[in-house]
């Protein structure tokens, strides 16, 4: 068995699956929240607070790799997470980890359609994608002054086992089964790129495990884009049944998504009003992998959400 120390940043969906995976893979596994709440049978379990140097130089002392999965609540992102960045990479530095970092498609901004690939020039009009791109340029800043090893993995919107807070989550899959109406953001006739957890996990481990790949973006493995409207149609094949949708076409609280969260969303609500299509052939191409298909993806999440809600999960 591989004893190097795996740390995983964040227990949420991605961290915890993420930790499942390493431990899959023979390694030690050590998960870290700020309440330092078990996420994983067999990782050890620690609490941080993420923000304070100390306390994250703590989380991930003895670490060969170190996964930065950790997020905070949407309106508190633009005064969090660089503070966060900060006393995670000065604790990464010490330690001597490697750090890799889950990262999202905010900093690219609109594109008219076009599709994102690891050159798409960086163009973010939101507050919370400019402050994500001035992050990705200090950890590759960080990378080339020899500061630590870093490389960033991004995702489009994701889904699958315990995805709730999401637009292909909590507002669709449990009221699938009921026959709706599921919550769709915007035009859903466009073509979308969906990340399924599983494989953004996977393809974290892979970074972590080639150091020759640090240094730059790679976009995590992700199946081809279809329209929002298609991945319905393979729910409904999956769930054995039809359902109806509320399509909302401009930003507005919604079931779990109140006003708080809408006004925070808004400046992203671009996403769903132009062709998000992300390209992930780099890293397909470098690893030697595929993503799942969508449609067995889908199936496997409608199985998890089932058992779930019956509280088999």
């Amino acid at each position: 068995m591989n004893q190097e120390l795996h740390v995983v940043l964040g227990a949420g969906p991605a961290g915890t699956t993420l930790a499942e995976h390493l431990l899959g893979l023979g390694h030690r596994v050590r998960t870290v929240s700020r309440g330092g709440v078990p996420a994983v049978p067999g990782a050890e379990a620690v609490a941080a607070d993420l923000t304070d140097a100390g306390q994250a130089a703590a989380a991930v002392a003895g670490a060969a790799v170190v996964y930065h999965c950790a997020n905070v609540a949407y309106e508190l992102q633009v005064e969090v997470m660089p503070r966060m960045q900060t006393a995670v990479l000065a604790g990464v530095a010490a330690t001597g980890a490697r750090l890799v970092v889950l990262d999202t498609l905010y900093p690219y901004g609109p594109t008219g359609g076009a599709v994102m690939t690891e050159q798409t020039p960086w163009r973010a009009v939101s507050r919370k994608g400019r402050m994500r791109a001035e992050l990705d340029e200090a950890y590759l800043a960080a990378h080339r002054d020899g500061a630590l090893s870093v490389v960033l993995g991004r995702s489009a919107d994701f889904f699958g086992p315990r995805v709730f807070n999401s637009s292909l989550g909590g507002t669709v899959f449990p009221a699938a089964f009921a026959g709706g109406p599921v919550l769709a953001l915007g035009d859903i006739d466009l073509p979308h790129s969906y990340s399924y957890l599983p494989d953004v996990a996977a393809g974290l481990a892979r970074l972590g495990a080639a150091p020759e790949a640090a240094g730059r973006v790679w976009h995590l493995p992700t199946a081809p884009a279809r329209s929002t409207r298609e991945v319905h149609r393979l729910i409904e094949r999956a769930v054995g049944g039809p359902f109806t949708v509320e399509a909302l076409d401009a930003p507005r609280p919604w079931g779990p998504f109140d006003d708080s969260f809408m006004r925070e969303y808004a400046e992203l609500f671009y996403q769903y009003e132009e062709p998000q299509v992300m390209d992930s052939t780099a890293f397909e191409t470098r690893f030697g992998v595929r993503p799942t298909p969508l449609a067995d993806a889908v199936s496997a999440t409608v199985d998890w959400f089932r058992a779930a809600l019956a509280g088999r999960a």
